[in-house]
């Protein structure tokens, strides 16, 4: 027996533990259901079956089979949580989210607009070009409320724009 191989008679995967077999030295299950965590294989045995599972695994390449039981473990977790809909009621519930979140985002963005319109029509009209009000570089944009005004636009006056 070796000692620290899953695949020894002593140290079993969760799988072949909570099944009660011998771990084979290439058993399907050892790499993704360790022995230091025994509920994982339980909850996918409750809600997949074992030999569902290893079939699952079998017919998958190598490089996709973390992934998929990674996938299990959660399913059968959220199924053993909410038995009727587990992962489709939280995705359900993150969609609802997000349509309540985007008329929220609707919303602010029409209130934005309707302040920056409001904004916009208490401001008097810009005084035509030529008018030296401002002296210094004639080329330097203001932005205000997403339009932009040449500082000649602007004439102080008391130190108030008009």
């Amino acid at each position: 027996m070796s000692s620290g191989s899953s695949s020894s008679s002593s140290i079993r995967c969760a799988g072949c533990k909570h099944l009660r077999r011998k771990c084979p030295p290439n058993c399907i299950l050892a790499p993704y259901f360790p022995p230091s965590n025994p509920r994982r294989f339980a909850s996918v045995h409750e809600v997949f079956g074992a030999s569902n599972v290893t079939k699952t695994l079998e017919q998958l390449p190598e490089h996709l089979r973390r992934d998929a039981a990674e996938s299990m473990v959660y399913e059968a977790m959220q199924r053993m949580r909410d038995p009727v809909y587990g992962c489709a009621g939280i995705i359900t519930h993150l969609q609802r989210q997000i349509i309540q979140l985007r008329g929220e985002i609707s919303r602010a963005e029409g209130e934005i607009a309707r302040i920056v319109a409001s904004a916009q029509q208490h401001q008097s009209p810009p005084l035509p070009h030529g008018n030296q009000g401002i002296q210094g570089d004639q080329s330097s944009n203001i932005f205000s409320a997403g339009q932009s005004y040449h500082q000649d636009d602007f004439v102080f006056n008391d130190g108030n724009f008009r």
